[in-house]
């Protein structure tokens, strides 16, 4: 069994020469995931909902059941692919890494309400479902709707907890689910289910499309709230949520890889729960921002009209009406659905939660509550081996995955071909696709790409990737490959950042959902200009804050667009969101078969790597390591190593600390060539212990098969063979000291 441990940077103790590296591995890969999908649930995502759903099969079974591959790390031909997740391989071949037989899966929308305003009550008719009053709030709880327009039709859950357990084993108590099943329902299982709760979300939620907050609700806030009241002029939060907290604890285990899958079409609008900031959600009028916010949003004085001038900014005379009344925007200027875009500028006031609270959340250890208390972090608990907790999830097992509104060619490996799939953050950080896709809004500069602008009049520019004008007339409906063009929205919607082809098309006028070409108007590019009532493609807008998250966390973030290439041909590989599932499969498979590097570490004149792999264990005063099983005693000199150990788990009650040992000579080569799971030496002695492998390098140390799972910057691994596996429960930290490189 293959494990790598190191995939942290390297950080340098003295330059140039020396590096240190610690790394906490709780055991052989990852054992169980618990997966969120994160699903807008507004207008127009039912067309996107149909093509997740579609791509359920990719993702379950690229985890549950991976492809073998042979010698050279290719995969073997389709026919001779295991059907499920206990057949074995085709002699010369193994799998690319251990089948996950333990998956919660669960679903959050993006509707919150109006937090605390009126613009999205609870209830509300929905001429969708024939006006009948649909949910504009889901609290953050699980849902698992079979019909949105029947809020007692849901599929059937693992024990009604309201979340799908992935259980072939059928280990869990009760058991879970054993059947994958098929997509069209033919078979039942666990595919059908997944696919039936995606499409059951719906289109009938709440339009400020909290993804973010929705996400955080469920996962980490520790203590969301009951009710939520405005009706004193600011919001008041009172009581705890115990069905959601009751959801939480069935649905997340401690020790479990995380996993968000976040669909969206808009840009995030996740509304602050305090003060004022309420009203962002209100049907009244807002206050004119101050003149110094059409200039620079991030000028000091810019501020709303409603409230009192900054410190040391003169009175702004466009504030007032000529009765001395605070001047308020008119409806043209400011639609009630436009309230999330350029808030800053428009009005003086961002009432949004800042992007910098989901990154902490998704990686920090503890987070800071409502009332302003540094609290642990709930996604982050701690080792507590009385409550049977002995190892808990680290920051480097929670990943966050967009598929949202930003054009493909602008995250694509190659901008004409998506069958290469996206790129990785990595690889996004260093050829500046962040500045083409983002910006920097901090310090108001904005993308690069014109289409990724907010914006409701026409954007005019060349997109940096493929060189097309963005402004184009609607004489041609695509006169961009992008978006299109840019329309007269009549300050009544936003540009688009993407569209694509629609594989049937939609009938506005007798469609509640379609306003896009229900006038019968060619000027959108969304609209057949043959039969311009017809609405033939699918649209996307922005998806900044989404993408600001997403790059706070590094390589813990993969992003996709939620535009695919196409939706016609279901044998490619660049179908729908195929390639977004890819790349978040591609993220998630280095862990499950333990972690790559991303960086070369040196080796000896024997091929040794200066490396400690020490194992902390709890044995109640019965400690043995016993070099026949791959365990020898902590050399006097790596005291240090302990005690670090210690200090990074200090509620611990380790009293056992041995070394894995570093193989050599015969054996050093048969683990690093050998793809076998239990490989041996010629004379058929089995190999324990642990090597390095690193096909980064010409010529490669070992065998690329070993690393072919990996990306193509992190083809490096500490591979563990035999009993050099970490006992189960065991925490391994791992050190390493010496010359590094990218």
């Amino acid at each position: 069994m293959a494990i790598g441990c190191l995939d942290r940077p390297i950080d340098l103790v003295e330059p140039r020469s020396t590096s240190t590296i610690v790394e906490v591995v709780p055991h052989s890969g990852v054992d169980k995931i618990d997966l969120v999908l994160g699903i807008d649930n507004s207008a127009s995502m039912a067309d996107k909902q149909q093509i997740l759903a579609q791509a359920v099969p990719d993702l379950v079974e690229s985890l549950v059941n991976p492809p073998c591959i042979d010698d050279k790390g290719v995969p073997v031909a389709s026919a001779l692919q295991p059907k499920g997740p206990a057949e074995d391989c085709p002699k010369g071949s193994r799998r690319e890494f251990e089948p996950v037989l333990d998956i919660h899966i669960g679903i959050v929308s993006s509707s919150l309400g109006g937090h605390g305003g009126g613009h999205c009550p609870d209830l509300q008719s929905d001429l969708s479902c024939a006006d009948t009053k649909v949910s504009k709030n889901d609290r953050g709880r699980l849902v698992s709707r079979a019909d949105v327009c029947a809020e007692d039709e849901v599929v059937p859950t693992y024990a009604d907890k309201g979340f799908l357990a992935w259980d072939p084993e059928q280990r869990l108590s009760p058991p879970g689910e054993k059947e994958l099943g098929t997509l069209d329902g033919a078979e039942p299982g666990l595919v059908p289910a997944l696919a039936d709760m995606v499409r059951g979300t719906g289109q009938t939620g709440c339009g400020y499309e909290s993804q973010l907050e929705s996400i955080y609700r469920f996962l980490v806030d520790p203590e969301p709230y009951e009710t939520i009241d405005a009706s004193a002029g600011y919001v008041k939060v009172s009581g705890t949520d115990e069905v959601l907290l009751k959801q939480r604890k069935d649905f997340l285990r401690p020790d479990s890889l995380v996993a968000i899958l976040m669909l969206s079409d808009e840009n995030d609008c996740s509304i602050k729960e305090t003060g004022f900031f309420y009203r962002a959600s209100h049907t009244s009028a807002m206050p004119r921002p101050r003149a110094e916010c059409a200039v620079d949003p991030n000028d000091k004085c810019c501020s709303s009209c409603g409230l009192p001038a900054p410190e040391g900014c003169p009175a702004d005379p466009s504030c007032f009406n000529a009765d001395g009344s605070v001047a308020t925007l008119k409806s043209a200027e400011d639609p009630v659905d436009l309230r999330c875009f350029n808030q800053k500028q428009r009005f003086g006031v961002d009432f949004l939660y800042p992007t910098d609270r989901y990154v902490k959340a998704f990686s920090s250890p503890t987070i800071t509550t409502r009332s302003g208390e540094v609290v642990d972090n709930p996604l982050f608990p701690k080792v507590d081996f009385e409550a049977g907790v002995p190892v808990v999830r680290t920051p480097d097992l929670v990943f966050l995955a967009g598929i949202v509104g930003v054009p493909w060619q602008d995250i694509a490996r190659d901008p004409a071909d998506l069958t290469k799939g996206y790129k990785t953050a990595r690889v996004m950080a260093e050829d500046g696709t962040w500045d083409v896709i983002l910006g920097d809004p901090a310090e108001g500069v904005p993308p690069a790409d014109p289409l990724m602008h907010e914006s409701t009049g026409p954007r005019a520019g060349h997109h940096p990737i493929t060189g097309e004008h963005t402004d184009m007339s609607a004489d041609s409906p695509l006169g961009n490959s992008i978006n299109g063009h840019e329309y007269d929205t009549g300050g009544s919607d936003l540009q688009y950042a993407c569209i694509f082809k629609l594989p049937d098309a939609t009938d506005c006028p007798n469609d509640p959902t379609c306003a896009e070409c229900r006038d019968g108007s060619a000027d959108n590019p969304l609209c057949d200009p043959s039969a311009p009532t017809k609405r033939v493609r699918a649209k996307a807008y922005p998806g900044l804050r989404q993408l600001g998250v997403l790059r706070g966390l590094g390589d813990q973030g993969i992003v996709a667009s939620v535009c695919p290439k196409q939706v016609e041909d279901r044998t490619t590989s660049d179908y729908g969101y195929r390639p977004a599932i890819g790349a978040l499969v591609d993220r998630l498979k280095s862990k499950i078969g333990g972690p790559c590097l991303p960086r070369t570490l040196d080796r000896d004149d024997e091929g040794a790597v200066n490396c400690l792999l020490l194992e902390a264990r709890a044995t109640g005063g019965a400690c043995s390591c016993d070099p026949a099983h791959a365990r020898i005693p902590v050399d006097p000199k790596h005291a240090a190593a302990i005690d670090e150990a210690r200090a990074r788990s200090p509620e611990s009650n380790w009293d056992c600390f041995c070394q894995i040992p570093q193989l050599e000579g015969e054996e050093l080569s048969v683990c690093q060539n050998d793809v076998s799971e239990s490989p041996v030496t010629p004379a058929g002695e089995p190999v324990s212990g642990f090597c390095y492998v690193d096909a980064s390098t010409d010529p490669a140390v070992g065998n690329p098969a070993l690393v072919a799972r990996c990306a193509e910057s992190e083809r490096r691994m500490i591979r563990l063979v035999g009993e050099g596996e970490p006992s189960q429960g065991a925490t391994l930290f791992v050190t390493c000291s010496g010359d590094s490189s990218p």
